[in-house]
């Protein structure tokens, strides 16, 4: 395996930031301008009550560890892409589909598995949420690949 070059780690940070931001930013306007939004992300690693009951502090952790989850996704897709060439030659529907894959991802196998335990299967249909992942997170992290993987000109 090669080192990173610096391409790999812009595409990886910025993929991650910009699709962390865009659900970030459709939790808030779905679900409500509430703490507990990015609280719920906190129990995931440390439970329910401690991350309710945690404040600003856990808001915080939630935040943080929102993004380190959305640098996961962009690296996982980054990966993908050096050997699948075709994610980056048709990155809007290679997004769309990961965002797909990212919701569906997160709510049957993380979250199911992170302390917060939730049931795997089946999910209940969510249009708003589903179609959020895709075009707020999967197109801009496969968006930002694309870019980084072409030449600087």
């Amino acid at each position: 395996m090669t080192s990173p070059t610096p391409n790999d780690r812009k595409a990886i940070l910025w993929g991650g930031l910009l699709g962390g931001a865009g659900d970030f930013f459709f939790a808030f306007f779905f679900y409500g301008w509430k703490i507990r939004v990015f609280q719920s992300v906190a129990a995931g690693l440390i439970g329910r009550e401690a991350a309710f009951a945690g404040g600003v502090p856990t808001f915080l952790l939630g935040v943080f560890l929102h993004f380190v989850i959305g640098i996961i996704w962009a690296a996982l897709f980054w990966a993908l892409s050096r050997r699948a060439p075709g994610l980056i030659k048709y990155a809007i529907p290679a997004g769309l589909g990961y965002g797909l894959i990212i919701f569906y991802g997160m709510n049957s196998v993380v979250l199911p598995l992170s302390a917060l335990q939730t049931k795997a299967w089946p999910l209940a249909w969510a249009p708003w949420p589903i179609a959020g992942h895709m075009l707020l997170v999967g197109l801009p992290i496969a968006l930002v690949a694309r870019k980084f993987s072409r030449p600087a000109s």
